[in-house]
């Protein structure tokens, strides 16, 4: 399949009321509300295709990024790859759950992450906390260095309150996945999210959300999902 192909598919599977959802959350024009499942055929035909995953997300249209995310090779992108994917995402949805969910299968991931979090600018450190979410919810735990992690905690504990809003809800899900899939540091998550507390997250045209990532350790401690691991990380 071509780029006019595939674009042509995911046009003819957009949904208004789809359109309007992603609309709602900070997606903008050009876009056709492509339910992201609705997308899963289409990428059993192709598989991975990076050149294709280029043009598609090239073309700035959200559901064609969002698929692009799905048939890209993150073993073929390099750091300047990711950093060009970065600058064209202008929302979470796609920095958090496209770009970041693409590096997490990527040798790379934590290098390329690290600098995003370092970097000061809201939705890059989002997609940086966000993939060490998506690492570390799907990785063995010895393939992380336990005071790297300890370090990212703390800092999670010294700035989740005066960080940009995004950042603010990844960190709070990096602490979550932390308690709830990196065992040597569980007890440690639980501490400081108990005492970080509820986290405000403001959002345009919309009220506010509370997050609270020692609530949502617990709801899995009482479930016993501790450890959990994802088989895999993208779609």
């Amino acid at each position: 399949m071509n780029l006019e192909m595939v674009m042509k598919e995911l046009e003819a599977l957009g949904k208004e009321r789809t359109k309007k959802m992603y609309m709602s959350n900070g997606a903008h024009e050009p876009l056709f509300g492509v339910a992201t499942g609705a997308m899963k055929p289409i990428a059993k035909k192709i598989k991975l295709n990076q050149p294709l995953a280029e043009e598609l997300y090239a073309t700035g249209n959200y559901d064609a990024m969002y698929f692009a995310g799905i048939i890209a090779d993150p073993k073929a992108m390099t750091v300047s790859d990711f950093d060009r994917w970065m600058d064209s995402a202008y929302f979470y949805m796609l920095s958090d759950y496209v770009v970041a969910v693409t590096l997490a299968e990527a040798d790379i991931a934590q290098e390329v992450a690290d600098k995003w979090i370092a970097s000061g600018e809201e939705l890059r450190m989002s997609a940086g906390w966000s993939c060490y979410c998506w690492l570390l919810g799907n990785r063995l735990d010895d393939e992380f260095s336990e005071s790297k992690i300890a370090n990212m905690i703390e800092i999670v504990k010294n700035t989740i309150h005066e960080s940009p809003e995004r950042t603010k809800s990844a960190m709070n899900n990096f602490l979550y996945t932390v308690g709830l899939s990196y065992l040597p540091l569980h007890e440690k998550a639980v501490e400081i999210a108990k005492e970080i507390g509820p986290i405000e997250v403001k959002r345009d045209k919309k009220k506010s959300s509370f997050l609270h990532a020692y609530e949502s350790i617990q709801k899995d401690v009482d479930k016993g999902r501790i450890g959990f691991k994802r088989k895999y990380v993208r779609c």
